[in-house]
């Protein structure tokens, strides 16, 4: 688990402990702080890495992150994500706003 400190390219995500059968790794961001970390088996255990390092609940979204030429970079698709409190009520995320907020973050971290 890392938190990412320099950006890093996409293909690099390969090379995760933690690479999923349909070549993603899993990551939280914080969209208000812009950290992005990756590397985890749950996307649970980057969120309380963040909170740990002083993230708030409100900004931590998780997602997945696909390395294969041709997918999406960004799945937006969590148990984190399941927030009824804040009007998520699916393990989507459903605001495009919080989406393209998350797509700044990772478009920051990963090329």
């Amino acid at each position: 688990m890392r938190v990412l400190d320099e950006p890093i390219q996409k293909i690099e995500l390969k090379k995760a402990d933690f690479v999923f059968p349909d070549n993603f790794v899993k990551g939280v961001v914080d969209i208000k702080k812009g950290l992005l970390a990756i590397d985890a088996e749950l996307h649970a255990d980057l969120e309380q890495m963040l909170l740990d390092n002083g993230s708030d609940q409100y900004d931590l979204w998780g997602i997945n992150l696909y390395f294969d030429d041709g997918e999406d970079l960004v799945e937006f698709d969590s148990m984190i994500n399941i927030r009824p409190a804040q009007g998520n009520h699916s393990r989507n995320v459903e605001d495009e706003k919080t989406q393209n907020k998350i797509l700044d973050v990772v478009n920051k971290w990963v090329r």
